[in-house]
């Protein structure tokens, strides 16, 4: 027996322990072992590609919830802003109407309310502006005062104030109404949100 074939022998019998049956059976089981670990390593990828794409979907859920909770904000400083501005501008005509002297004769005898503010000419004609400018609104507040007498009350001074405040855009609004109706020195307020705009 030559060198090479002795030491092939050697190198046989040392790893498998013995010569014969037992290496055959050694050399089986690894090869079973090895389509074990890569059948394994098969199951890990999909296992670890199935935890990144529920990390992405995970991820993006909260990025859209994070968007929507800012719009949500946005939207809710913009109505605060605008309701605080309308809100202002009704107290201060409603001021302006109570300061103002009773000598005004009643206009004529109206059915109904007055509907002046629903029209976009008559209101941006009459209405006054009470402060030049309201901090973070794109535009300042505006106030329409109309009067009115009530048909079963003709001694009661009636008026509709109507306030239109803006947020940071002009398309962000908030109207107010206030019906005010003064009678032998008592003073009657009606307050009411428009729940639509007008125009």
């Amino acid at each position: 027996m030559d060198r090479d074939a002795a030491t092939k022998r050697c190198r046989t019998f040392d790893m498998c322990g013995g010569v014969g049956a037992k290496a055959k059976h050694l050399v089986r089981r690894s090869c079973r072992d090895g389509a074990r670990r890569a059948h394994q390593r098969g199951v890990v990828l999909a296992i670890v590609l199935l935890i990144a794409a529920m990390m992405l979907a995970t991820s993006a859920i909260w990025f859209e919830t994070s968007l929507a909770a800012a719009r949500a904000a946005t939207n809710a400083r913009d109505y605060l802003q605008a309701f605080h501005a309308a809100d202002s501008a009704l107290g201060l005509c409603e001021r302006n109407v109570l300061s103002a002297t009773g000598d005004a004769p009643n206009p004529p005898l109206t059915s109904g309310e007055p509907a002046q503010w629903r029209l976009e000419t008559a209101f941006d004609a009459g209405a006054l502006t009470p402060v030049p400018q309201w901090p973070g609104s794109s535009r300042a507040p505006q106030c329409l005062i109309e009067r009115w007498r009530l048909a079963s009350r003709p001694n009661a001074s009636a008026y509709l104030l109507s306030a239109r405040g803006f947020g940071q855009s002009s398309e962000s609004q908030v109207w107010l109404q206030l019906e005010l109706v003064t009678e032998d020195g008592a003073i009657e307020r009606h307050w009411r949100r428009v729940a639509a705009r007008p125009f």
